[in-house]
């Protein structure tokens, strides 16, 4: 009488222990996927419980410190027509915060592309680092407030020296991130790519940009948190519509929940305009991160 080999029991043995194994990976994965959730979640409600105490303790007047629901009133009123009023000033909270995106995107985008330029130029070319880099660290430096009042003279009061004042704000961190990633590429990659007779354009467009592209991207997104808070400071003058106008006016009139709403407004947007450049990130540098 003939025997096989238990192949099946094997079988059934192997599947027993992968299938543990899977199981355990799954519950992980969705007990990470619940935290990653119930973190934030759980810290905002503690934040709007924190706040309400604070605003019910009456150690400071509402003035000073308006409950939640005042500045859920404010947001309702600013994104409404209300009593005949629109909005704010005339023009709704989506309505400014859209006048001031269109502003980032336009300052921030200048900003980055000549960020860029420069920086694949000092990262290639030394006389072109030693020139400029010693003026870019003096940009970098500067608060924006430092150089708006200048701007104003120069520019006006109208959209020229809040688009400018964003330009400059975002320029220097891309500047700075790309050339330091095009200096750290590899001698052997740039060599490699010469030996196989490679032009100098195909040396920097197939070894050098990719490999600059993640720190490029890091920069990127630097440059856009500093546009950001430089929003306010670039709508001072004349910032109305826009939310960091928006701000500035209801500051001047003590109506703090309408602060707050633009303030809140202000970091949402810029949460997710961040959250969208990080997902373009690994989309497009997959491999960051990965050995």
């Amino acid at each position: 009488m003939s025997t096989t080999p238990p192949v099946s029991a094997a079988g059934d043995v192997t599947s027993a222990v992968t299938t543990p194994r899977r199981s355990r990976a799954s519950a992980d994965g969705a007990r990470g996927r619940l935290h990653h959730i119930a973190l934030p979640v759980g810290s905002l409600l503690l934040f709007l419980v924190l706040w309400q105490l604070l605003a019910a303790s009456g150690t400071w007047s509402e003035t000073l410190v308006p409950s939640p629901a005042k500045v859920w009133d404010a947001f309702v009123d600013v994104s409404t027509t209300h009593d005949g009023v629109r909005g704010y000033n005339g023009t709704t909270l989506v309505e400014h915060l859209g006048i001031s995106l269109r502003r980032i995107a336009l300052g921030a985008g200048i900003g980055i592309a000549a960020g860029v330029v420069f920086g694949l130029l000092m990262g290639t070319v030394g006389w072109v680092r030693a020139l400029f880099e010693p003026w870019i660290t003096f940009l970098r430096t500067l608060p924006p407030l430092a150089y708006f009042s200048l701007l104003i003279i120069w520019l006006g009061i109208n959209e020229e020296p809040k688009v400018t004042l964003l330009a400059v704000a975002a320029f220097p961190p891309v500047a700075v991130s790309t050339t330091t990633a095009v200096a750290a590429v590899p001698k052997s990659l740039i060599e490699a790519a010469r030996a196989l007779g490679a032009s100098r354009w195909d040396v920097i467009r197939d070894v050098v940009v990719p490999s600059a592209l993640p720190e490029t991207l890091t920069g990127v997104r630097l440059a856009v948190g500093v546009a950001y808070s430089s929003l306010v400071a670039a709508e001072l003058v004349n910032g109305l519509p826009g939310i960091g106008g928006m701000v500035k006016d209801a500051a001047n009139y003590n109506n703090t929940p309408v602060v707050v709403v633009g303030i809140i407004a202000i970091g949402v947007s810029g949460l997710i305009i961040d959250g969208l450049l990080l997902r373009l990130e690994r989309t497009v540098v997959p491999w960051r991160g990965r050995t």
